[in-house]
């Protein structure tokens, strides 16, 4: 079946049904929507998953100035200024949004938000709901508002697989759903998608997400910025499995100390300590487990008995892995948590191709640089949803009609070879040899019509921005140049720009076999 949705003109077609598609279509009301959700609405995704809140400068002793130094001091001097005073600037009022849509916040005895601390901030300024459950709770309050919204069309269950672009501009998408190829005439689409932590072999990530925006936009032509800028959770729970539950930086923000097996604090003489930013955390626990140690985060001094009630949902994870964490210190271990990279955009999430706009995790807006700043996340993608339906509202509608050529997708994505690779090439520390290795094997899949091609080709620009970054600077260490560059300078590749990169890496990596 083929299905052709025409009347979209002046509408959008929103691909993701998290946070920041969510907030998207109801920012975009009453403007007609088209929302693509590739599973149940509300049932997956990393909005899901999030534990710690959204950060927002609302303490009486806060601001949003500070929050602006604490982002561009985690991000380690690969910041866009003007992207943070924007993002710091419109985040409290981003909060009072979503608690006006119905997000039940977590409150004092006197009404007041209930703010917590998370590493490299120098306030309290988390916003939290649910304790540790602020995604659960966000989705549920935005997925109530968007069924209740008529402007709002949900398609569930159907994935996007192309964007159509004629003439440097888009015109439409092809999508497979339960009906079969789904054909959508729009001249306004918006990447919502998520990240990219089921192209890794561990992270906090759902699996399914595994950088299908950005392999979209890639394959339309797309620049993408700052892609190799990934940044790794320092206390996942050290258990077997894809998507290891994440323990959340709060409870480190409640006094939870890191150890090893000896019972040594290793963190104690670092500036900042357990709250140092997350890169210089992370590596500190990957050079301890390289050594053969085990990494444990101790709350019995800190929380006690109360580590259940004040985070519930870990508690959980943690008796259901065989640890009481009121008694007993909780074995941890990095993850793949977030990318600070993706789609280039501009200020109001425009992309370099006409009519694409992207919101989120996969959108590289600036606001995080090299290191992201602990709860940025969720918040970005409040505020980026606003600005891109801003943009939106002011772009005049054109007409879109979908070549008939174009109508049959590729088949579905499957990531599982690519695991293996990336996680080898772009870990906690990354070198030159580990990432040339890389580099020729994903350009060969990202060329083929396997399963694998979407994963390869996101895989690929992660590498090539990898290895042509040769220095260290926030979340990309490389082991054979640790230095930090005199003026750092944010990335910019497009698909065939690492393709290239692999092409003319490809006589070096013979001659060495040979």
């Amino acid at each position: 079946m083929n299905a052709e949705f025409l009347p979209l003109r002046g509408g959008a077609v929103i691909i993701g049904a998290g946070l920041a598609g969510l907030m998207t279509a109801l920012e975009l009301a009453p403007r007609p929507v088209v929302v693509l959700s590739k599973g149940p609405l509300g049932g997956e995704g990393s909005t899901l998953l999030a534990q710690g809140g959204l950060a927002a400068a609302l303490g009486a002793t806060d601001s949003p100035q500070a929050h602006a130094a604490d982002t561009l001091r985690a991000g380690d001097g690969l910041c866009d200024p003007a992207a943070v005073e924007f993002f710091t600037d419109a985040a409290p009022a981003a909060i009072e949004i979503l608690a006006r849509l119905g997000v039940r916040f977590d409150r004092d005895a006197n009404g007041a938000y209930a703010l917590g601390l998370e590493a490299a901030h120098r306030s309290a300024r988390i916003v939290r709901a649910g304790g540790d459950g602020s995604g659960r709770e966000l989705m549920r309050a935005l997925v109530e508002a968007a069924r209740a919204t008529p402007s709002i069309a949900i398609l569930e269950g159907v994935e996007a697989r192309r964007l159509i672009v004629e003439e440097s501009k888009i015109c439409g998408l092809v999508a497979s759903g339960p009906a079969g190829v789904v054909s959508l005439a729009a001249d306004k689409v918006v990447i919502a998608t998520g990240g990219i932590g089921g192209l890794f072999e561990d992270s906090t990530n759902p699996p399914t997400s595994f950088g299908q925006g950005l392999a979209l936009a890639a394959r339309a032509g797309a620049a993408l910025a700052d892609v190799e800028f990934i940044q790794f959770h320092p206390t996942a729970l050290d258990v077997a499995g894809l998507s290891p539950p994440l323990v959340s930086e709060a409870v480190r923000g409640e006094g939870a100390i890191l150890i090893d097996e000896t019972g040594e604090r290793f963190m104690a003489d670092t500036p900042g300590a357990e709250l140092a930013p997350r890169d210089i955390v992370a590596r500190a626990i990957w050079r301890r487990r390289a050594a053969g140690r085990r990494v444990y985060l101790d709350a019995r001094a800190a929380l006690g008995a109360r580590f259940a009630t004040r985070f519930p949902t870990i508690a959980a994870a943690c008796v259901a892995n065989g640890v009481d964490p009121a008694h007993e210190p909780i074995p941890v271990r990095p993850a793949q948590h977030y990318h600070m990279g993706g789609v280039a955009v501009d200020a109001e999430g425009r992309s370099s191709v006409a009519g694409l706009w992207v919101c989120g995790e996969a959108a590289a807006t600036g606001l995080h640089g090299a290191n992201r700043l602990a709860s940025n996340s969720l918040i970005e993608a409040v505020v980026g949803a606003a600005a891109v339906a801003r943009s939106i509202e002011t772009t005049s509608s054109r007409e879109a009609k979908l070549p008939r050529a174009l109508n049959r997708p590729p088949s579905a994505s499957d990531p599982r070879s690519i695991r293996p690779l990336l996680s080898r090439a772009a870990g906690v520390e990354r070198d030159a040899a580990s990432l040339r290795a890389a580099l020729a094997p994903l350009a060969a899949l990202a060329r083929s019509t396997a399963p694998s091609a979407d994963p390869a080709a996101v895989a690929l620009t992660i590498v090539a921005a990898a290895f042509r970054r040769e220095h260290s600077l926030g979340a990309h260490f490389r082991l054979d140049f640790p230095q930090r560059p005199a003026a750092p300078r944010r990335s910019r590749i497009t698909l065939d720009e690492a393709l290239a990169t692999a092409d003319a890496l490809a006589p070096v990596a013979l001659a060495k076999r040979a």
